[in-house]
């Protein structure tokens, strides 16, 4: 997918959601799927949250040409990336209450400025477990709904677009495949491709002028996931 041209009133802003599946893969597929998109701004589910992970989250970025702005440990393995493009003006990191015996989940946060364009940059990857997602995906949503920023919210939600965890956190905002006509477009998994599972939701405000699910031989190799990228258009401040 090109880059889309910026009309009067617009500023262009490439996004990149993906799960990287904890670099379990084909690590130099990763990089160079990502550096072939040429993303702004990269939205990682399953990035290092464990041992030595500020040294591993940078690696991970430099790999990719791009630079760490929030995440990590401290959102429980989401993390947000950006180019020197994209200035990062403050962040935040928020964790999920944990249910006993499962996987402690998070969501990072930062408010970036690009152009004439400010936005809050969002990521989270909610529960396999059914009985648990609802609940996170309320936590999620309060969090958003609370942003005066437009919001762009890259997130694996572990289940497809009828669930009720993917309603709730999906409720005001614009789902991106369905803005480009490409809800068919399944994410998971790469073997066996299925299920829509990594959503990109973006503000009202914002307008979707380019979307796709990469499915080619490299991103077989690099992740379990699919990445989502799409080509958004930022309403100016001002």
């Amino acid at each position: 997918m090109s880059a889309a041209p910026t009309p009067p009133g617009g500023v262009r802003l490439r996004v990149v959601s993906y799960n990287i599946h904890s670099q379990r893969d084909d690590p130099a597929a990763l990089a160079a799927v990502v550096r072939g998109a040429a993303p702004d701004v990269v939205i990682v589910q399953e990035a290092p949250r464990r041992f030595r992970w500020r040294q591993r989250c940078t690696t991970l970025a430099e790999s990719f040409g791009l630079v760490v702005a929030a995440g990590g440990l401290p959102s429980l393995g989401n993390l947000l990336l950006t180019s020197l493009r994209v200035r990062v003006l403050a962040t935040r990191c928020q964790r999920f209450p944990l249910t006993p015996g499962r996987h402690l989940r998070g969501a990072a946060y930062a408010e970036c400025a690009v152009g004439g364009a400010r936005f809050l940059l969002a990521g989270s990857h909610l529960s396999t477990d059914p009985a648990e997602r609802p609940g996170q995906a309320a936590l999620l949503k309060r969090e958003l709904a609370g942003a005066d920023l437009p919001v762009v919210l890259g997130a694996d939600l572990n289940e497809g677009p009828d669930g009720a965890a993917w309603r709730t956190v999906g409720e005001g905002l614009t789902d991106a495949a369905v803005a480009a006509d490409a809800a068919d477009r399944h994410t998971y998994s790469c073997a066996d491709p299925r299920r829509r599972i990594d959503a990109l939701f973006v503000d009202p405000r914002v307008t979707v002028a380019g979307y796709d699910v990469v499915d080619t031989p490299l991103t077989r190799r690099a992740s379990d996931h699919f990445p989502v990228l799409a080509d958004l258009l930022l309403p100016a401040t001002g």
